[in-house]
């Protein structure tokens, strides 16, 4: 049986199950997290832009933020049951341009990837794999039958993770 192929966009995020596959395109800083629920074959992709809300003043769109994007989708998946079946995939969080004096660890991209480690960890959600860092854009594809994920690098090969 074919799925649909579900297109995630900047700043927010697409729940769905088997046998669709959720996509997004334009990871270079930004983060996109795939989490899935292995019983019910149910999972999400939200594809974050920034690690904080919390130095935002007025109104904020959750999906932006690793802190807020994360649990929201979590609530959406589990309808208020137990975590205790997610799994997690992340990718992305790359470097995409050197200032002189600046380390990569004070890059938009590592920050969101440590933002995103960091809420996932506190949710108790084990990250299976991750392809973050480097200088490159990534899209990901989440296959939902099987929770495969592959990265499409521009001039490289496709990577499962």
């Amino acid at each position: 049986m074919m799925g649909n192929e579900i297109k995630v966009g900047i700043s927010d995020y697409r729940i769905s199950e088997s046998p669709d596959k959720l996509i997004t395109l334009g990871l270079g800083s930004c983060v996109g997290i795939a989490i899935y629920d292995k019983e019910r074959k149910i999972g999400g992709l939200s594809h974050i832009m920034l690690p904080d809300s919390t130095f935002f003043n007025g109104e904020k769109k959750p999906e932006k933020f690793a802190d807020l994007a994360i649990p929201k989708m979590i609530d959406e998946i589990t309808k208020g049951r137990n975590n205790k079946n997610l799994v997690a995939k992340i990718a992305g969080g790359a470097s995409m341009f050197n200032f002189p004096g600046k380390k990569d660890s004070d890059s938009i991209g590592s920050r969101n990837v440590q933002a995103v480690l960091a809420k996932l960890n506190e949710l108790n959600i084990p990250i299976l794999s991750r392809h973050t860092g480097g200088n490159i854009g990534r899209t990901m594809v989440v296959d939902l039958g099987d929770f495969t994920v592959s990265i499409r690098t521009v001039n490289r090969e496709v990577i499962s993770i």
